[in-house]
């Protein structure tokens, strides 16, 4: 590399990837889109006004294989750089589980218990909402149909923030030459043209084991969701200080996203044919795995290399959407259950419904994060930072100190 080319790199990898950003707003947007849509399916929760929709799982199958592990692998990310902005494991460690753990527990016990209550309610339940936080909310057991307490979305901070307690505790452990030999093995297997192939055999190998693709959402028996987003953490976390792995994701992603949509057409394909609940041959069963497979890894190195290639720069709006993904997100869930229960009434066609459903879902997470952000004691139950300066994103507006990377 030319002493020209290599002041040029230090000069960008001192600069924040606004990709990362924009890649972080557009996965939750999606998030949010999916958890709505999801409503209309055969797969769990209608209002039950007008049942379901069949033909919506299409396109709900585009994100269902990938979301997840896009999300995984941007919190890796965000957590390498935070890692290097705290400048020790021990200070990363601790503002880790202060900003997730507080509005963790905030979430698991004010925003969510209205959740299962109103499931409660509409099933025969009699009792009032202060029986049941008193009584039923937190007694770890059955209460008619629903197993109490419930964590809901809130499932994924969990995992989160277990994976980052597992990384700092390796981070911690280990002698520094053995973190190096293994960022660089894992660099000279990944930095390679075996990153799509290997990836996706990997996933698919992993989503073989105990439940498939059916993740359980418990934290102590949910082997191959732990395996699949642990990984995808670990690869957001070497991504965002490899340079050779950021130009393998730069050189391969086009490829991706033909391995990624060929992934999907092949999962199109099973779904017309078994459309909603109808049950798929087993001789499926591999072949549509593996498409997954294809489909989860091939879009999650599409997004990142386009997100490098094409969304790194600012915008008016970055930071401020930027700071409210995380409040939204531990918002939104508790105001669709209460929206979904208060318009199944009205008679409304599948697409009214959903159009009413999504703009009251946005209306509603984006007050909790408007009303939050201004009041002080609020910032950290809603996961953000006191307000010391300026209001900054969920990653701040500062330089990184190590490589650039993808998002």
């Amino acid at each position: 590399m030319s002493p020209a080319n290599w002041e040029v790199m230090k000069r960008v990898s001192t600069q924040r990837h606004y990709g990362m950003d924009w890649l972080r707003i557009g996965a939750f947007v999606l998030l949010i889109f999916y958890h709505v849509g999801f409503s209309f399916t055969p797969w769990g929760y209608q209002t039950p006004s007008r049942g379901v929709v069949n033909w919506v799982e299409i396109p709900l199958l585009s994100l269902s294989a990938w979301r997840l592990a896009l999300l995984f692998a941007i919190s890796g990310y965000a957590s390498a750089a935070l890692c290097d902005k705290d400048g020790n494991t021990g200070s990363f460690l601790k503002s880790r589980l202060l900003r997730l753990g507080i509005p963790l527990l905030f979430g698991l016990t004010v925003v969510v218990p209205p959740q299962p209550f109103m499931g409660l309610i509409h099933s025969g339940y009699r009792q009032s909402y202060g029986y049941f936080l008193l009584h039923d909310a937190f007694s770890f057991s059955w209460v008619g149909k629903e197993y109490l307490p419930a964590t809901m979305h809130l499932w994924f901070v969990i995992y989160l923030l277990a994976y980052t307690v597992a990384l700092c505790g390796a981070l911690m452990m280990l002698p520094a030459a053995w973190r190096e030999a293994f960022r660089r093995r894992a660099e000279r297997v990944l930095a390679s043209p075996a990153l799509l192939p290997l990836g996706a055999v990997g996933i698919f190998a992993i989503r073989s084991l105990d439940y498939g693709w059916t993740d359980v959402h418990s934290l102590f028996i949910d082997r191959s969701a732990h395996l699949h987003y642990g990984a995808m953490f670990l690869f957001g976390f070497l991504l965002r200080g490899s340079e050779p792995l950021r130009m393998a994701v730069g050189q391969q992603w086009k490829w991706a996203l033909v391995l990624g949509l060929a992934g999907y057409a092949f999962v199109v394909v099973e779904a017309w044919l078994y459309p909603g609940n109808v049950a798929t041959p087993r001789t499926w069963d591999q072949p549509l795995s593996m498409a997954k497979a294809m489909q989860c890894w091939g879009m999650v190195i599409a997004l990142f290399g386009i997100a490098d290639r094409y969304w790194n720069r600012d915008g008016r709006w970055r930071a401020t959407l930027a700071e409210a993904v995380f409040p939204v997100y531990i918002a939104h869930q508790t105001v669709m259950v209460f929206v979904i229960y208060a318009i199944r009434d009205w008679g409304l066609a599948a697409l009214p419904e959903f159009l009413v459903l999504l703009g009251a879902v946005t209306a509603g997470s984006w007050l909790f994060y408007l009303v939050g952000r201004e009041i002080g004691p609020l910032r950290p139950l809603i996961g953000l930072k006191r307000r010391k300066r300026s209001r900054g994103s969920f990653l701040e507006d500062r330089p990184l100190a190590s490589s650039v990377s993808v998002g």
